[in-house]
Protein backbone atom coordinates (compact mmCIF):
# COMPACT_ATOMS: atom_id res chain seq x y z
CA UNK A 1 0.00 0.00 0.00
CA UNK A 2 1.25 3.48 -0.82
CA UNK A 3 0.62 6.57 1.27
CA UNK A 4 -0.65 8.95 0.09
CA UNK A 5 -2.89 6.93 -2.20
CA UNK A 6 -2.62 7.75 -5.87
CA UNK A 7 -3.92 6.61 -9.22
CA UNK A 8 -2.28 3.80 -11.15
CA UNK A 9 -2.20 3.93 -14.93
CA UNK A 10 -2.64 0.66 -16.84
CA UNK A 11 0.19 -0.24 -19.21
CA UNK A 12 -0.92 -1.68 -22.53
CA UNK A 13 2.40 -1.80 -24.39
CA UNK A 14 3.15 -5.35 -23.18
CA UNK A 15 1.01 -8.45 -22.74
CA UNK A 16 -0.61 -9.36 -19.45
CA UNK A 17 1.86 -12.25 -19.09
CA UNK A 18 4.83 -9.95 -19.69
CA UNK A 19 3.42 -7.38 -17.27
CA UNK A 20 3.04 -10.01 -14.55
CA UNK A 21 6.65 -11.14 -15.07
CA UNK A 22 7.80 -7.51 -14.77
CA UNK A 23 5.71 -7.01 -11.63
CA UNK A 24 7.21 -10.12 -10.01
CA UNK A 25 10.74 -9.09 -11.00
CA UNK A 26 10.27 -5.60 -9.60
CA UNK A 27 8.70 -6.84 -6.37
CA UNK A 28 11.85 -8.90 -5.83
CA UNK A 29 14.01 -5.84 -6.48
CA UNK A 30 11.89 -3.73 -4.11
CA UNK A 31 12.03 -6.32 -1.32
CA UNK A 32 15.80 -6.64 -1.75
CA UNK A 33 16.20 -2.85 -1.49
CA UNK A 34 13.94 -2.71 1.55
CA UNK A 35 15.93 -5.46 3.26
CA UNK A 36 19.32 -3.93 2.51
CA UNK A 37 18.37 -0.26 2.97
CA UNK A 38 15.32 -0.28 5.29
CA UNK A 39 15.52 3.41 6.13
CA UNK A 40 16.40 4.69 2.64
CA UNK A 41 13.89 5.73 -0.01
CA UNK A 42 14.32 4.51 -3.57
CA UNK A 43 13.35 5.60 -7.04
CA UNK A 44 12.84 3.09 -9.82
CA UNK A 45 16.15 4.20 -11.34
CA UNK A 46 17.90 3.12 -8.14
CA UNK A 47 16.68 -0.42 -8.77
CA UNK A 48 17.15 -0.78 -12.53
CA UNK A 49 19.21 2.19 -13.66
CA UNK A 50 22.84 3.12 -13.30
CA UNK A 51 24.94 -0.04 -13.29
CA UNK A 52 21.71 -2.03 -13.80
CA UNK A 53 20.70 -0.15 -16.95
CA UNK A 54 21.06 -3.17 -19.27
CA UNK A 55 17.65 -4.86 -19.20
CA UNK A 56 18.60 -7.69 -21.58
CA UNK A 57 17.97 -11.07 -19.97
CA UNK A 58 15.26 -9.62 -17.70
CA UNK A 59 11.50 -9.29 -18.17
CA UNK A 60 11.98 -5.50 -18.38
CA UNK A 61 13.36 -5.68 -21.92
CA UNK A 62 9.80 -6.35 -23.15
CA UNK A 63 8.94 -2.71 -22.36
CA UNK A 64 11.80 -1.38 -24.47
CA UNK A 65 11.12 -3.86 -27.28
CA UNK A 66 7.43 -2.89 -27.36
CA UNK A 67 8.30 0.78 -27.86
CA UNK A 68 10.86 -0.07 -30.53
CA UNK A 69 8.18 -2.09 -32.35
CA UNK A 70 6.05 1.07 -32.33
CA UNK A 71 8.79 2.73 -34.37
CA UNK A 72 10.28 4.85 -31.60
CA UNK A 73 13.91 5.90 -31.62
CA UNK A 74 16.28 4.28 -29.14
CA UNK A 75 16.18 7.38 -26.92
CA UNK A 76 12.38 7.60 -26.97
CA UNK A 77 11.98 3.84 -26.41
CA UNK A 78 14.23 4.01 -23.34
CA UNK A 79 12.34 7.03 -21.98
CA UNK A 80 8.88 5.57 -22.57
CA UNK A 81 9.86 2.13 -21.25
CA UNK A 82 11.10 3.81 -18.06
CA UNK A 83 7.81 5.69 -17.71
CA UNK A 84 5.86 2.45 -18.18
CA UNK A 85 8.03 0.78 -15.56
CA UNK A 86 7.29 3.61 -13.14
CA UNK A 87 3.57 2.90 -13.48
CA UNK A 88 4.14 -0.82 -13.03
CA UNK A 89 6.15 -0.22 -9.85
CA UNK A 90 3.40 2.03 -8.54
CA UNK A 91 0.90 -0.79 -9.17
CA UNK A 92 3.15 -3.30 -7.38
CA UNK A 93 3.49 -1.05 -4.36
CA UNK A 94 -0.21 -0.19 -4.29
CA UNK A 95 -1.10 -3.89 -4.19
CA UNK A 96 1.68 -4.90 -1.80
CA UNK A 97 0.98 -6.11 1.75
CA UNK A 98 3.81 -3.88 2.96
CA UNK A 99 3.34 -0.16 3.57
CA UNK A 100 5.29 2.45 1.63
CA UNK A 101 5.32 6.22 1.75
CA UNK A 102 5.64 8.15 -1.50
CA UNK A 103 7.42 11.47 -1.92
CA UNK A 104 8.27 13.39 -5.04
CA UNK A 105 11.49 15.30 -5.69
CA UNK A 106 12.23 17.02 -9.02
CA UNK A 107 9.40 15.08 -10.75
CA UNK A 108 10.82 11.74 -9.54
CA UNK A 109 8.77 9.44 -7.31
CA UNK A 110 10.58 8.04 -4.28
CA UNK A 111 9.23 5.26 -2.13
CA UNK A 112 10.23 4.18 1.36
CA UNK A 113 9.19 1.08 3.21
CA UNK A 114 7.46 2.13 6.43
CA UNK A 115 7.72 -1.27 8.10
CA UNK A 116 4.65 -0.94 10.30
CA UNK A 117 2.83 -4.04 9.06
CA UNK A 118 0.96 -6.14 11.64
Amino acid sequence: MITPASNVQAITTVSQTQSLAIENFMQGAIYTWSKNFPKKAFAVRDLVGGENYDWHGTPLIALYDAHKQLGESDVDAVSHAAQDLGWIVKKVLTNDKRNYVNTKQDKVNYYKWVGNEP
